[in-house]
């Protein structure tokens, strides 16, 4: 953030790709410009992957994150010419990935705020365990966890957290760079989350204690909820109104299923096949985003589902989605976006959390609200799903 006339002027500091998108967003708020520094070309990287949703699978998650790490001298260069202007930045707020910004920031006198995508108390949970790990370990598998100074609104084991957490492989390469930018997180200035207080204000002093300087955190989600309807990166307005269309013909409000996995999650085909499966079983009307490229519903399916079950695989815009009246539930990866526009729009959850910190998003949602069901089965792995 810079100043403008002492106050209110913001930079954004990305790449090319990305500025492509933010640019759309930001074109009537004279107060917010973008700087553009390049994305590293790295062996084994897809071209033009400057950001995970880009990815074509998340095998290349850790070669992307540490790709970033070269974005840091250029960084460096424009954060020195701002600092040399007539508006010097009061400053920096960074995602929690991008772990190198302390350094610079410290190394440049101006304070960095980390921003999170996940929510408070996952965060909360994930830091407890990782800071107390060993007393844990002794801790059987079902057992309840006490998490010294927090509150919990749910009972929480062993079972219920990420595979990270209770399987860790110290020598992990992943391991590593999360332990890395987890160190620099905890020594930022401030911390912005995508939550709002009504949700999770209880467990906002939890959380903040982890953190070494005394960082305050501010919550200012739901995020979504600031984006207007329409500005959107979908380009495809026909698009949008088939799938608007499609819903407003079924008469019966709540009466649609909703099935997203998100952009990151990767679902093998034969768990695909026992969603379309379960699906066609239910009876009820469903729109199912579908990302695999090589999945295709199995034989004899097509004709059952015909009229009453919509398949795309293309984006959507799902905020748009959820606020229709005919969505009656979401099944969801709960993936912390999803979470937040799923409670927005009042629709409840079918919980099949995949990865990271999903598992808790669920057990949040399901135990801890009273907001959804949960899937049962093996963390990403479920022989068949009831809908």
């Amino acid at each position: 953030m810079q100043r403008e006339n002492q106050r209110d002027h913001h930079q954004f500091i990305t790449t090319p790709s990305n500025a492509n998108s933010i640019a759309k967003t930001i074109a009537n708020l004279p107060k917010i410009s973008l700087v553009e520094i390049p994305f590293p070309v790295v062996d084994g990287l897809p071209k033009d992957c400057e950001n995970t949703s880009q990815l074509p699978s998340m095998e290349f998650h850790l070669l992307f994150l540490h790709a970033t790490k070269q974005l840091q001298k250029p960084f460096e260069q424009v954060l020195q010419t701002m600092l040399e202007s007539k508006t010097p930045p009061i400053c920096v707020i960074s995602d929690f990935f991008l772990g190198w910004t302390l350094a610079s920031c410290q190394a440049l006198g101006v304070p960095r705020l980390v921003f999170h995508g996940m929510g408070v108390l996952s965060m909360a949970i994930t830091k407890s365990t990782w800071f107390h790990a060993p007393q844990l370990e002794s801790v059987s598998m079902f057992d309840p966890l006490d998490l010294p100074g927090m509150r919990l609104p749910f009972t929480l084991t062993r079972a219920d957290l990420p595979g990270s957490i209770n399987l860790p492989d110290h020598d992990d390469k992943f391991y590593l760079f999360i332990q890395e930018v987890g160190e620099a997180d905890a020594k930022s200035w401030g911390v912005i989350v995508n939550s709002f207080e009504e949700l999770e204000k209880s467990h906002i002093p939890a959380f903040e204690s982890f953190y070494i300087n005394g960082a305050k955190a501010w919550c200012l989600g739901p995020l979504c909820l600031y984006e207007k309807t329409g500005s959107d990166k979908s380009t495809n307005q026909d698009h949008s109104c088939t799938l608007t269309q499609w819903l407003t013909e079924q008469v019966t409000p709540d009466s649609v299923i909703y099935v997203s996995f998100g952009t990151q999650a990767d679902v093998s085909d034969s768990q695909l096949d026992e969603v379309a499966f379960a699906l066609e079983e239910s009876g009820s009307p469903f729109l199912w985003v579908v990302r695999s490229k090589t999945w295709s519903l199995p034989a004899g399916l097509e004709e059952k589902i015909k009229g009453r079950g919509l398949i795309v695989r293309e984006w959507v815009n799902q905020r748009q989605i959820l606020s229709h009246r005919a969505i009656g539930g979401f099944l969801s990866h709960c993936g912390w976006n999803s979470v937040l526009e799923s409670v927005s729009a009042g629709v409840p959850i079918l919980a099949w959390p995949m990865i990271a910190e999903q598992s808790l998003n669920a057990k949040f949602i399901v135990d801890g609200l009273g907001a959804g069901f949960s899937v049962k089965g093996v963390q990403n792995q479920v022989s068949k799903i009831p809908v």
